[in-house]
């Protein structure tokens, strides 16, 4: 599938910012499952941008901006294709991929292995462990429970718009049943670091069809995210042992819950991947205006 996406965010400053630093998750990568055509990002006022790789091997653009100015709009937009890889299946048991990530002195570490710890935004908790285990009984093969648990989910929390935000802690919406995509990918890491098991948030984008009838609005469309659980078994498989995870729309993968999604970027939790960020000298109350466009180029 070939899809468009421009990302298109606008802050308005009152007072104006007198400097500021930004740094952007714009850029999608290519992984096994996507390929990039295209990318281009636009700054307004104009900046000079830089770009590097993370410590994910995200791409990340950053500038700074030295003079005053009361606003800022910044439009990333991106062509891909996307694909499903080969099929392919994992019976290793949940405890024993736990105990492949148990630290003993003397034995090499895993590369993954920073994805088993809790993160500020997806904590180790009991509360997360008494959820998760209903799916996690002894001797199940992690791929299988880490999809009963994604559907678990989608099952029991209900998705509310605006219902938390970035701060509402995971454990709040564990507690509510409730929240968007961002809190429900917390809370699926949370589980499975929670078991002793790698996890890692997924940012990126899903095309979503119009009510029948209605035409495909521009600028309607989300960031979303999702989350994803390492097999070991599958290092070796195309998936790069990562089994991707959608609670929200229950939906699940190896390395892509589907061709209708694209990856932005990988890490711990939100705070690793937010699409743009900044530290601001000056101004005071701002407004923000976010929209996102997803288009199949080959419909």
């Amino acid at each position: 599938m070939r899809l468009a996406i421009t990302h298109e965010t606008r802050y308005r400053y009152s007072p104006s910012v007198q400097i500021a630093q930004h740094v952007a998750h714009l850029q999608p990568a290519n992984t096994p499952c996507q390929t990039v055509l295209s990318h281009w990002l636009q700054i307004e006022p104009e900046a000079e941008v830089r770009h590097h790789i993370d410590a994910f091997f995200n791409h990340r653009a950053y500038w700074a901006l030295t003079k005053p100015h009361d606003g800022l709009m910044v439009r990333a937009h991106s062509e891909l294709d996307t694909a499903v890889i080969e099929s392919g299946t994992s019976s290793q048991s949940w405890e024993s991929v736990r105990e492949h990530f148990r630290y003993r002195g003397g034995r090499p570490g895993d590369v993954q292995s920073g994805f088993a710890f809790g993160s500020h935004h997806a904590p180790v908790h009991e509360a997360f462990l008494a959820y998760a285990q209903r799916s996690f009984t002894p001797g199940r093969p992690l791929m299988h429970a880490a999809q009963e648990l994604t559907a678990r989910m989608h099952r029991d929390f209900r998705y509310e718009t605006a219902s938390t935000d970035i701060n509402t802690p995971a454990l709040q919406a564990l507690h509510d049943k409730r929240g968007v995509c961002q809190d429900f990918a917390h809370i699926l890491l949370a589980c499975l670091r929670s078991l002793g098991l790698p996890a890692r948030y997924v940012s990126g984008y899903l095309l979503t069809q119009p009510p029948p009838g209605q035409a495909r609005l521009v600028g309607s469309d989300a960031s979303h995210a999702w989350a994803s659980v390492y097999l070991p078994e599958l290092a070796s498989h195309a998936c790069q042992g990562w089994l991707d995870l959608d609670p929200t729309n229950n939906r699940t993968g190896l390395a892509s819950p589907g061709e209708d999604y694209v990856r932005l970027a990988v890490g711990r939790d939100f705070a690793d991947v937010s699409p743009l960020r900044g530290v601001l000298q000056g101004g005071g109350s701002h407004t923000l205006a976010v929209a996102v466009t997803v288009t199949p180029l080959d419909a």
